[in-house]
């Protein structure tokens, strides 16, 4: 027993050791990130959706009512649904071609992005989410999609027609500068860098993405992925540096490496890859394979469905249909992340998919349903879209 005893004193004190080396290890990890001004700081490195996970909703939100957004592509409509019965309780017209229902940086507006396809009359149209009624249309040229600096400073409003990034004031929507992006044919969807000093924008007319400095607010770089390929939505893995790139045409996701700005990889998901959307925990990937059969031709097939990656292993680990056929396309994931809701583009419905069995409800709607918004989502801050919270 005496001798047993220096034994351990000494794995004691190995053990204390450990423990104080690791502390302040532990400490830089968490702290090591240096963003740009203005932005909230990166809680945990390992994972940049720490801050949004299930029912981590900030104060801001906590009076807002709990809706589903559907901004109508043909109807020129959006549709309210109640998730908790999953029936439609309201309807207001909006703008011409309304095509995403976008939260503000402040987590104060949701944005309907009414892009006129390419005309002259484009507009947003603000909802007060504590009501869930719209207020007065702003003129706004060509917003197909919108997104916030991570300072919250500028709205970033995607003009795709016109292969341009209008910085706006992120509450009148004045405009503060333009960045023309021309080896961008069809920009539309971007994410962040964990830092916030770039983003990945996707081209989906020619088959290439753009590197964008948020700073300087330049062009980095552009790379082509593929020939044939038809980039769509782009999410930034757990990471902060690592993209996921769903292509249309390659029927599946791409992995790119956002730093040196270089693909490393790619994952067959489904036809017609198109939306992306992580876990409310940070360890999944939701991939909306919208079932394109209007550009895959005789091999096409109509039936939609999802597809599950895990961020880990960059693997396919389930993968759901929706019964009946369909064309899941935009969306996001349930407060408590129990349900993933996609919009059926060409079915003129609305997916209410449990994450845990894959099971699929249906929802109609107006005519062309796009870039719903779940309401509220957890996070500190948004950075557009249909919520990229964090």
């Amino acid at each position: 027993m005496i001798e047993a005893l220096p034994r351990r004193i000494a794995m004691l004190a190995a053990a204390l050791m450990c423990t104080l080396a690791a502390a302040p290890l532990a400490g830089v990890a968490r702290t090591s990130v240096r963003t740009v001004p203005g932005m909230p700081p990166v809680a945990d490195p390992r994972n940049i959706y720490s801050e949004a996970g299930p029912d981590d909703l900030s104060p801001k939100v906590a009076h807002d009512l709990p809706r589903v957004y559907v901004p109508n592509l043909r109807s020129d409509d959006v549709y309210v649904i109640d998730p908790t019965t999953f029936t439609v309780v309201d309807r207001f017209p909006v703008g011409r071609s309304p095509q995403h229902v976008v939260p503000s940086w402040d987590l104060r507006t949701l944005w309907v992005t009414n892009n006129a396809e390419g005309r002259t009359d484009g507009s947003v149209t603000p909802i007060d989410p504590r009501t869930g009624k719209p207020g007065r249309p702003i003129a706004v040229d060509d917003p197909y999609n919108m997104y916030f600096t991570p300072d919250g400073r500028s709205a970033i409003v995607v003009a795709e027609a016109r292969a341009r990034l209008d910085f706006r004031d992120p509450h009148s929507m004045a405009l503060q500068a333009s960045l023309r992006v021309p080896g961008c044919a069809g920009i539309n969807h971007a994410d962040y860098s964990i830092d916030g000093r770039y983003a990945i924008f996707t081209c989906e007319f020619n088959g290439h993405i753009a590197k964008i400095d948020t700073v300087r607010r330049r062009i980095l770089g552009y790379m082509r992925l593929l020939p044939y390929s038809m980039p769509q939505d782009v999410r930034a893995g757990p990471d902060g540096r690592t993209f996921f790139v769903a292509d249309m045409q390659a029927d599946g996701v791409f992995v790119i490496d956002g730093d040196a700005f270089k693909r490393i990889g790619f994952i067959p998901t489904g036809v017609g890859a198109h939306g992306l959307y992580p876990s409310r925990d940070g360890t999944k990937l939701y991939v909306a394979n919208r079932g394109s059969h209007e550009l895959h031709g005789p091999r096409a097939s109509p039936a939609g469905s999802v597809s599950v990656i895990d961020f880990a292993t960059r693997r396919v680990v389930a993968r759901w249909p929706i019964p009946g056929g369909g064309s899941p396309d935009m969306g996001n994931v349930s407060a408590d992340g129990r349900y993933l809701w996609l919009s059926g583009r060409f079915d003129d419905v609305v997916y209410a998919i449990d994450t845990e069995t894959g099971r699929v409800r249906k929802i109609p709607v107006g005519a062309e349903p796009h870039g719903l918004t779940v309401w509220p989502q957890p996070g500190r801050y948004s950075l557009g879209h249909t919520g990229i919270l964090r």
